[in-house]
C-alpha cells in the first residue's frame, strides 16, 4: 500500500528539478478534498471550520484553505499577522495563544475574536475592551492526547482556565461587563466518537452558564493514520452524535448554537511530504544497522526525535535502470550531528531504534518520508548545524510543481548577527 500516493518517480523527478532537496512538497488535491471534508463535519444549526494554522503556516496554504471556505485558529499574535499578509479577512481569525501579545486590541479592531485562555488575558481583555465580545476557553478537567506532549486538556495542561476558576472569571466579567459569545474548549480528542461526546457534553454544560454564547468550539485534535496501522478519524462518524447533542440542547434550551472545529493535522498531514537524497549507507555490522544517511533530519521533521512518531517511507531509484531490486532494513538517520536524529524510532519511544523494510537502495536514491504536511516545517529545527531552512512546493492538481519558499541562504542564517566592536 503506498501511502504516498501522489509522489511517483516522475513527480519527484519534477520536485528535485525545481527545487533540489531536501524539499516539503504539498498536493493540492489532496489538500482540497481535506477541506471539503472538514466543511462537511455534521452540524445542526451551522459550522465554521478553522484551520490551526500552527501545523502548516506557509501562506499559499492558508490562502488556498481561505478560499476553499475555512476560518483561522491563531496561536500567537505573529500567526494573525501572518494570516492576513496571505489575504485572510481578518474577521475570520480566532486567537487562542499562550501568550496574549502587546498588540492585541489592534487586532481586535480589525475584526478578530479572542479566546481568553486565562484569567489574566480575560483582564487584560475586559480593561481594553469594557463591554466587549470574549470567547472563553475552559480546561474541563479531561484529556485525551496520546502524551503530556500532545494533551491540550486536564491537570497537567495548561490550556485554557481551570473549569474550577470559573467563578473568578465570572467576577472579571462582571466587573468589565463584557459579552460571552463563545466557549472553547480542546482537549486533543482524537478519533473515539464516545470522547467526542463526553467532550461535548462538558463544553455544552459550560455553554449553559451563559446565556450570551452563540458559539460553541471543540477545537481540533482529529488523529490521522499516517501509518497503516494507526486508525484515523472519521469526521462523520464522530460528529453525527455530536450533532444529535446540539439538537438536544435545542430542544431543551431553546438556543441554537453554531459549532466551530479546528482541524490542523487532519488538514494538511498526508498531503504533505518530504522528498530527500540518499547520500551514504553504512553498516554497522552483522549485530547492528543497515544505515541511510540523508540529506534531511530534525532539521526538518522534529517528530520522531521528539514524540517517537513514526511517518511512511519509500525508496525511489534515482535512475530508472531496468533492473528488479530486492528489500532490505534500513534505519534512515538525519544529517545533524546529533546522536537523536533518527527518523526510524519506533512507535511512542524515540530512544529505541527500529528498522523499515524497504526497497533496496543506493547512494543518489531518493527517500520521500510521507504524512509530513504537519508540524514538519512549522516546527522544524531550523538552523540546527546551520543548516538553512528547506524550500517548499506544492504539486497543483494539473501537474504543475509550483515553488511556495524558497530555500533559504547562509547569508539568511546568519543576517541578524552581530559581532561587537573590538
Amino acid at each position: 500500500m503506498d501511502l504516498i500516493p501522489f509522489l511517483d518517480r516522475k513527480r519527484v523527478a519534477r520536485v528535485v528539478a525545481t527545487a533540489g532537496t531536501p524539499v516539503y512538497v504539498y498536493d493540492e488535491a489532496t489538500l482540497r478534498r481535506q477541506a471539503a471534508a472538514a466543511l462537511s463535519f455534521p452540524s445542526a444549526f451551522g459550522l465554521t471550520a478553522r484551520y490551526a494554522m500552527k501545523a502548516c503556516p506557509n501562506a499559499a496554504i492558508l490562502r488556498l484553505f481561505a478560499e476553499a471556505g475555512m476560518a483561522i485558529d491563531a496561536s500567537s499574535g505573529y500567526e494573525v499577522a501572518r494570516a492576513i499578509r496571505a489575504g485572510v479577512d481578518p474577521a475570520r481569525i480566532s486567537l487562542s495563544t499562550q501568550e496574549l501579545p502587546e498588540d492585541f486590541a489592534e487586532w481586535v479592531r480589525k475584526g478578530v475574536t479572542v479566546n481568553a485562555c486565562s484569567l489574566g488575558q480575560l483582564e487584560r481583555f475586559g480593561r481594553a475592551f469594557p463591554g466587549g465580545r470574549i470567547g472563553l476557553r475552559i480546561n474541563p478537567g479531561l484529556g485525551s492526547g496520546g502524551t503530556t506532549k500532545t494533551n491540550t486538556g486536564g491537570p497537567a495542561s495548561s490550556f485554557g482556565i481551570w473549569h474550577e476558576l470559573l467563578p473568578q472569571a465570572d467576577e472579571i466579567i462582571a466587573r468589565h461587563e463584557l459579552v460571552v459569545f463563545r466557549i472553547h474548549s480542546h482537549i486533543g480528542s482524537g478519533s473515539d466518537p464516545d470522547v467526542w461526546v463526553r467532550v461535548a457534553s462538558m463544553t455544552l454544560s459550560f455553554v449553559e452558564k451563559y446565556a450570551s454564547v452563540t458559539h460553541c468550539n471543540l477545537g481540533g485534535g482529529y488523529k490521522v493514520a499516517r501509518m497503516p496501522h494507526e486508525k484515523g478519524t472519521d469526521l462523520r462518524v464522530i460528529g453525527t452524535p455530536v450533532k444529535r447533542l446540539f439538537e438536544e440542547f435545542a430542544a431543551r434550551t431553546g438556543r441554537r448554537l453554531h459549532l466551530e472545529i479546528e482541524p490542523g493535522t487532519f488538514m494538511v498531514a498526508n498531503a504533505g511530504a518530504i522528498v530527500t537524497r540518499i547520500q551514504d549507507i553504512i553498516t554497522t555490522g552483522e549485530s547492528g544497522y543497515r544505515f541511510l544517511k540523508l540529506d534531511t533530519g530534525m532539521t526538518e521533521l522534529a517528530r520522531p526525535s521528539l514524540y517517537g512518531a513514526q511517518h511512511p517511507m519509500k525508496v525511489v531509484p534515482a535512475n530508472d535502470e531496468g533492473s528488479v531490486r530486492g528489500e532490505a532494513e534500513y534505519i534512515a538517520t538525519g544529517h545533524c550531528c546529533e546522536s537523536g536524529d533518527m527518523l526510524t524510532p519506533k512507535a511512542g519511544e524515540p530512544e529505541t531504534l527500529e528498522p523499515r523494510r524497504l526497497l533496496e537502495a543506493r547512494v543518489g536514491d531518493h527517500l520521500v518520508i510521507g504524512g509530513a504536511g504537519a508540524y514538519a516545517s512549522a516546527m522544524a529545527t531550523i538552523n540546527y548545524n546551520s543548516f538553512p531552512q528547506a524550500p517548499e512546493v506544492l504539486l497543483r492538481e494539473n501537474g504543475d510543481v509550483v515553488l511556495i519558499r524558497r530555500r533559504q541562504t547562509l547569508d539568511q542564517v546568519l543576517q541578524n548577527e552581530v559581532l561587537p566592536s573590538a
